[in-house]
């Protein structure tokens, strides 16, 4: 059966209890996995399309995200088996130092928990703010995972790139996962998919319907073919951004190969948030 995670928004419009108490009713339900997502900035105006609406816009961000990696650390405190991951982390922005240490921290205290999920980002206007090109963003994730994989993977760890220079250091703890948690790439272009099948361990896709996926996966198991890697070496997520409304949707996912539905799911307070979670869960035939 496929499993199904909850994509769960962590603003400032929730209080702290409340989102402690989501974390605890998630778990509660049997789901597999719950996610995160990242924006460290907004803007009322803004040219960049954002690539999973209509309009090419954005709603819902007035109140802001949380760093992923504090909601995160937070809602494992709150739990005791769930998976928990970034939906997605903008890696690129962030500097791989401190973002391979906070990973690592998170599934140490998570007791190996973590899914990494990683994108490449699409409002440029977010980049220029932190002093960042967006059109190096993706080489820029690549020698970012490189520096990340030997803080986490190397007794004494360095790199040397074209973007960043690691001496001879030592960083710990390391992550409880090995070689490192799981990364998951968001994203459905060909450079996402590229990116899957040169060095991801899944890919969590998005904003698509079970007959739109087929001709994705036929092109990431050629990519992955040419790196020597075959379906069998990734997971395959998908987060639908629509409502769970048809049971057999679940059904026809599974069939084509995916192995977890993540659903956002919102409320306006506590009640009404357990209460979407329960269709789901009856809907996907979730156990606890």
């Amino acid at each position: 059966m496929v499993e199904v995670g909850i994509f769960c928004s962590t603003s400032g419009a929730t209080p702290p209890d409340q989102i402690a108490a989501m974390g605890k009713a998630i778990e509660e339900r049997g789901f597999a996995a719950l996610w995160v997502p990242e924006h460290v900035l907004f803007f009322d105006e803004y040219a960049s399309r954002y690539p999973y609406s209509e309009d090419g816009k954005i709603s819902g961000f007035r109140h802001g995200m949380m760093d992923p990696f504090i909601s995160l650390a937070f809602l494992a405190a709150h739990t005791k088996r769930i998976r928990i991951g970034t939906a997605v982390a903008l890696v690129p922005q962030r500097e791989p130092i401190y973002t391979a240490k906070v990973v690592a921290d998170v599934d140490y205290l998570s007791g190996g928990r973590v899914n990494l999920g990683i994108g490449v980002g699409w409002l440029k206007e977010e980049f220029d703010a932190l002093r960042i090109p967006f059109a190096d963003r993706g080489k820029r994730v690549r020698e970012c995972i490189k520096v990340m994989q030997t803080l986490w993977c190397d007794e004494v760890s360095q790199h040397k790139g074209e973007l960043f220079n690691l001496p001879p250091c030592l960083q710990n703890p390391k992550p409880v996962q090995k070689p490192h948690p799981p990364i998951f790439f968001g994203g459905e272009s060909e450079a996402a998919l590229k990116r899957v099948a040169d060095i991801g361990q899944g890919w969590l896709g998005a904003g698509m319907m079970p007959e739109d996926m087929p001709p994705k996966l036929k092109r990431l198991d050629e990519l992955l073919a040419q790196a020597g890697r075959s379906r069998k070496d990734v997971k395959i997520y998908v987060m639908p951004n629509a409502p769970a409304r048809d049971a057999d949707r679940f059904k026809r996912y599974e069939d084509i190969g995916v192995e977890q539905v993540v659903h956002m799911v919102g409320g306006r307070g506590l009640d009404e948030f357990k209460t979407r979670l329960d269709g789901i869960a009856k809907l996907a035939g979730v156990m606890a």
